[in-house]
């Protein structure tokens, strides 16, 4: 599974780390499926003390208190933070996917560090994929639209699921950011989606999506 946040991040403390779990639905409804399978949790890793408790290859066993599945840290800087996640997820898609009063920003800079991050983030999830036959990928949230791409470019095989956590802006919305750049929708979804929905259904969305983009 791939999310920005993680399900255990560690900070440091008096007593000189301590595992804390974020404030997260996400953990509760989704980590019960990842230690039934022994899967891979894919995370930004965002506590100062994250880099002291993960091993070579960047993964640590979780929860702390009865080891289940593996948690995998991806490292972001703070420019990619600022740009991927701050800037054009939150100032970008979550105001456009809210129809939100506040009109969504969307900055070339923004743009470039969200390909890079979900860039980064696909290549740990294809290193923990090697050796996995027909693996199934969970990508969470907005946060992630261009990994499934990605991801199925490099290995066909792969079952990729993308869930939204927010809502779905109606084709006027859409339009909004296509102006941008048309490349998102056209990139994130026509491959993902053809493993999940009808291909009739897929085919007609396609169909009506790249009409409007001609007008």
């Amino acid at each position: 599974m791939v999310s920005n946040r993680e399900p255990y991040m560690h900070v440091k403390s008096d007593r000189g780390s301590e595992a804390l779990v974020p404030a997260s639905g996400l953990v509760t409804a989704l980590e019960p499926v990842l230690v039934a399978s022994d899967g891979t949790w894919v995370a930004h890793g965002s506590g100062n003390a994250d880099r002291e408790t993960v091993d070579a290859s960047d993964r640590l066993r979780v929860p702390p208190d009865l080891p289940s599945y593996t948690l995998r840290r991806v490292w972001l800087t703070e420019e990619e933070v600022k740009g991927y996640y701050e800037g054009f997820a939150n100032e970008g898609l979550w105001p456009l996917c809210h129809i939100a009063h506040t009109r969504p920003t969307f900055r070339p800079e923004d743009w470039r560090q969200y390909q890079q991050a979900n860039r980064r983030f696909a290549d740990a999830v294809l290193q923990e994929m090697e050796g996995v036959e027909a693996p199934i990928v969970l990508v969470q949230d907005y946060h992630f639209a261009l990994l499934p791409k990605m991801v199925k470019e490099a290995r066909p095989d792969a079952r990729v699921a993308i869930f939204w956590h927010i809502p779905w802006p109606n084709a006027e919305g859409f339009l909004r950011f296509a102006r941008f750049s048309a490349s998102f929708w056209t990139d994130c979804w026509a491959r993902t989606w053809s493993d999940f929905i009808p291909r009739h259904t897929a085919t007609i969305f396609w169909r009506q999506w790249t009409d409007r983009l001609k007008h």
